[in-house]
């Protein structure tokens, strides 16, 4: 099977034999079980398989004592445990191991952060290096394709997104998509024990979905769902720690009239995004271009600058309605940035930001110069 090569491969390898879990997150299908598979048949280990939706294995974390984990690993130096968030003991039972056996190296992979987190973080803090599993990247799908190839598949991924099985069997690729968003992201939402309205979550995706690129108020979001303000906020952290969306803060230096407390909200998959409304129509055919160009640009950012750990991400906007699609800090770096999808069409910048900040520049992002705003940090 194809192995396109991720930006965690070589994250991974740096920090494996230091006594130290490997934990990798991330939405369902974005790899991880193939990311990590890859790199211990790369390294030739000998692993001890356990698996989250095998309830004998999940019935050993109840018991699991040091003759235990002796008896599972037997002459075997690491362990791999997937699906991890199935896994009611896993926490307390990888920090008995990693305490008693300094040889060995244990992988962990789950889908669902929310309850990975819970069940790990008290038990694995400073026993664990964690890391978030993403959709390809812009980045990756480069170095394999080349970058002129990607550029040419531009359209595709707008329209699909960049799931693997998307990406590697591009021919079914609405048929896949169709087919997460419909049940199989959303599995772990739907088994967890405070999502009491399935169904005002998939109308809250739809909303999210159509109002691309805007900004959120979750009151107004109440209203038109018909549940209260708080269960819509509820809702929205829980898709978050999904790895389905993910939020972009307003800007501010608390001068007048600026937004300060108002957020966006994205998708980390453009083809999701497209899935979850049923509209996969060419770009020329859309009438949602601009929002979707933006999403896709601010989602591939995030890949980026999350595998580099780097950067903050915001957007800025006045109460008069000024705005400023997307500005970016490092330490005191600021920089700014105006999204079109077409290179001819020319860039406003509004002087309410370049009069508040004359030290920044504007930058317009275009489908001719994206590669380098996407590939540098």
């Amino acid at each position: 099977m194809t192995y396109i090569p991720r930006m965690l491969d070589t994250l991974i390898t740096e920090r494996l034999n230091r006594g130290m879990a490997i934990l990798v997150l991330g939405a369902r299908r974005t790899g991880k079980t193939t990311l990590l598979q890859h790199l211990i048949d790369t390294m030739t280990l000998d692993v001890a398989y356990l698996n989250g939706d095998n309830d004998f294995d999940v019935a050993l974390f109840e018991r699991v004592t040091p003759s235990i984990w002796n008896q599972v690993l037997g002459n075997k130096r690491a362990v791999f445990i997937d699906e991890a968030q199935r896994i009611p003991n896993i926490g307390r039972a990888v920090k008995l191991l990693i305490d008693h056996r300094h040889d060995v190296q244990v992988f962990i992979s789950g889908s669902s952060s929310f309850q990975v987190m819970n069940l790990t973080e008290e038990p694995l803090t400073g026993r664990k290096y964690e890391y978030t599993l993403h959709p390809f990247s812009f980045s990756e799908l480069s170095a394999y394709h080349g970058v002129l190839e990607e550029q040419r598949r531009l359209e595709e991924r707008l329209l699909f997104g960049s799931y693997p099985q998307v990406v590697i069997e591009g021919e079914y690729a609405q048929e896949h998509l169709m087919l997460l968003s419909e049940s199989y992201l959303y599995r772990d939402l739907f088994a967890y024990d405070g999502l009491r309205k399935p169904k005002v979550l998939e109308n809250l995706l739809k909303a999210l979905a159509y109002q691309l690129g805007s900004e959120v108020s979750p009151s107004e979001l109440g209203s038109l769902l018909g549940v209260h303000r708080a269960t819509v906020e509820s809702y929205l952290s829980l898709l978050e720690q999904a790895h389905i969306i993910f939020r972009l803060p307003s800007y501010s230096t608390n001068l007048r009239n600026e937004i300060k407390k108002s957020s966006k909200y994205y998708f980390w998959d453009t083809g999701v995004r497209n899935a979850i409304i049923g509209r996969f129509d060419p770009i020329a055919a859309r009438d949602d271009v601009g929002p979707l160009w933006e999403n896709y640009l601010v989602s591939e950012r995030r890949k980026l600058l999350s595998y580099h750990r780097s950067g903050q991400q915001f957007f800025w906007r006045t109460t008069d309605g000024m705005e400023v699609d997307y500005i970016e800090q490092t330490g005191a770096t600021i920089k700014a940035f105006e999204f079109k999808y077409s290179e001819t069409k020319k860039s406003r910048v509004t002087r309410a930001f370049t009069n508040r900040y004359p030290e920044v520049e504007v930058k317009t992002i275009n489908r001719v110069n994206y590669p380098e705003f996407l590939l540098s940090v």
